[in-house]
């Protein structure tokens, strides 16, 4: 990761470095004493790096940015990576008083800083040239490459403004390159939250069975890239890991994903189908895309949790609704197939989940409620040091009477140390966890 962010530095600093050059041409040649229409950033060869292994690199291959394009994505970034850029722009009219219209942009509401607009790219790629400006208009509102949400967000229209007037804004996956979020851009409503955990591996209270799977998991984190690409086996074997975790609520499926993503160094998200799955034909598929593609870029573990609203029995075909369903699933199980990280999806019961979907996973992991020994070390572990335990607690008693999850369990320890804090004495009474314990059972319709 560090190497990655070396190289891609290098790389920007010598693309950052151009457009400052750029501006600084476009300046010049504008304010002279007799204007010549300016040549456009084509004109000013950008920085070659065909070569270059970072991933800004490669992005910028794959997207085949010509150099207008890359001149005003940089633009865009450069807020974020290098503000001081910019502050040529802050020049005063002084005719007006003002800022030039011509420069446009607007002012950072938190830092301060010179934000670019479309009316900024404008000036960049045209100057005071009408024909080259309106060739500049015509490809900022109507171009598919840059704005179509894979390298820039479209241009919002502000209210009583015309379109040039909308910031030029990142897109997720431009800036999960160099590990960024804009405030208030569209990667604040990404359907996936990131999950973590303040526990560590060897408090996992698991069967051996369930543990060995996961150590499976947690191995082709650790060397699937060397299986692929060392050992030769990229062309036979896909290059992501699928597996199923199911089992009662509480077993530890979260957990376990969290606990994964700790140890191996990679960050978790739990995607939210209620979010992913849209009532407008087209923005289901569009929702998941933004997802994938910033998990790969990032390397995430993406963590589907209650799969069964994507992946249950086949959706019968009667209407039109039933169709785009099915489309959806389709689609899902494409882009897990092509992703080439992790990905985890959660039920409660296998039998909720389509065979024909399971025969795609690399693993499938049960996590059954746990036996009365691992029921013992949850309670024993999970109880609160500064707590003074009653003499006549007995948890080898509660460990063997009550089947119970460790999720139940620890809302039984929270009930009754919330009650401690309450009283103000420090001690968890026995009481507390009989009276907690009664209450859960009554949430799953057992008796105590």
């Amino acid at each position: 990761m560090a190497e990655h962010l070396n190289a891609t530095a290098r790389d920007l600093d010598a693309d950052l470095g151009w457009l400052a050059a750029l501006l600084q041409h476009r300046l010049d040649t504008y304010f002279a004493e007799k204007p010549a229409s300016p040549p456009l950033p084509g004109d000013r060869a950008p920085p070659m790096l065909d070569d270059s292994p970072s991933p800004y690199a490669d992005f910028l291959r794959r997207h085949a940015l010509t150099a207008d394009e890359r001149a005003v994505m940089l633009l865009a970034l450069a807020p974020l990576l290098r503000p001081q850029l910019l502050d040529v722009l802050w020049a005063r009219n002084p005719a007006s008083q003002r800022g030039y219209s011509e420069f446009g942009g607007v002012q950072g509401t938190a830092s301060g800083h010179f934000i670019p607009t479309g009316e900024t790219a404008c000036f960049l790629l045209a100057g005071d040239a009408l024909p080259e400006r309106l060739r500049a208009i015509h490809w900022l509102t109507q171009g598919e490459t840059l704005l179509s949400g894979d390298v820039l967000l479209p241009l919002a229209q502000p209210p009583g403004e015309s379109v040039l007037a909308g910031r030029l804004q990142p897109a997720p996956t431009l800036l999960a390159l160099f590990n960024l979020d804009a405030p208030g851009s569209e990667a604040d409503s990404l359907p996936a939250q990131r999950v973590t955990t303040g526990l560590n591996w060897p408090d996992l209270v698991l069967p051996p069975a369930t543990l060995a799977h996961l150590e499976e998991v947690r191995d082709w984190l650790a060397h699937g890239e060397t299986l692929l690409h060392t050992l030769g086996m990229a062309a036979r074997v896909r290059p992501g890991y699928t597996c199923l975790f199911y089992g009662p609520p509480g077993t530890g499926k979260t957990l376990s994903a969290c606990l994964l993503g700790k140890l191996c160094e990679r960050e978790v998200h739990r995607v939210d189908l209620s979010m992913v799955v849209s009532k407008y034909i087209g923005e289901t598929e569009k929702n998941l895309a933004r997802v994938f593609d910033l998990a790969e870029q990032r390397g995430w573990i993406l963590f589907f949790d209650e799969a069964d609203a994507l992946f249950g029995q086949r959706t019968r075909v009667d209407s039109a609704h039933d169709r785009y369903a099915n489309q959806e699933v389709s689609y899902l199980l494409q882009r897990i197939e092509d992703f080439p990280g992790v990905v985890i999806l959660s039920s409660n019961l296998r039998g909720n989940i389509d065979d024909a979907f399971t025969r795609r996973f690399q693993s499938v992991i049960a996590f059954p409620m746990p036996a009365a020994e691992e029921r013992y070390r949850l309670w024993t572990e999970s109880l609160p040091a500064l707590l003074e335990q009653d003499v006549d607690l007995d948890f080898v008693r509660l460990a063997e009477k009550h089947e119970i999850s460790g999720g139940t369990i620890i809302n039984v320890i929270r009930y009754a140390a919330l009650r401690s804090l309450v009283r103000g004495d420090r001690r968890l009474a026995a009481e507390d966890i009989n009276d907690g314990l009664r209450r859960e059972l009554q949430k799953e319709g057992r008796g105590f």
